[in-house]
């Protein structure tokens, strides 16, 4: 399945993108405060997350490329929400977009597919966390019918402080 506006094209992750995806992902590691992760990754050490995403079933991971450059712009996953068996019908979903692709809509295009390509799925809710304050993630999730559900306060410690995390949930 592809999905197109505005010259970008969104298709299910590869093996072949895990180097763009990984740096992608560093740059929120290191910059940021949306990933709780750390310390950087390597391609390799990042191949069992990008594996555990295959092209069907509940847990996928999708790109948005230029198709020109073939530049991926962003990516959204939808994972495993707990590891224990009552929890396979929820997944927990993100969405990660390059820091210069902002703005384009390249978070709602992916958001679409991944829902899309979900809707046949036994996937019963889907759950996201939002490190605060990020507004931009905010408003994109209540825009897809996502509802604040809690928050867990100072959860995280990164930078030297304590981070929030708002969680979020959207019936499928």
């Amino acid at each position: 399945m592809s999905w197109e506006r505005t010259e970008v094209q969104v298709r299910p992750g590869a093996e072949a993108d895990l180097v763009a995806l990984t740096e992608l992902y560093n740059h929120y590691v290191r910059e940021t405060s949306i990933t709780f992760d750390t310390e950087i990754f390597t391609p390799e050490e990042r191949r069992p997350w990008l594996l555990s995403h295959p092209e069907d079933g509940p847990h996928r991971l999708m790109v948005a490329t230029e198709p020109t450059s073939r530049r991926i712009l962003g990516y959204v996953t939808s994972s495993s929400y707990r590891a224990k068996p009552a929890y396979t019908t929820s997944v927990e979903v993100t969405v990660y977009v390059a820091p210069d692709a902002g703005g384009r809509g390249i978070g709602t295009l992916l958001y679409k597919a991944l829902f899309a390509a979900l809707a046949g799925e036994d996937v019963h809710r889907a759950y996201a966390g939002i490190a605060q304050p990020n507004e931009a993630s905010t408003r994109l999730h209540e825009r897809f019918g996502f509802r604040h559900v809690g928050t867990y306060h100072e959860v995280g410690r990164k930078f030297g402080r304590y981070w929030d995390v708002a969680w979020y949930e959207k019936e499928l």
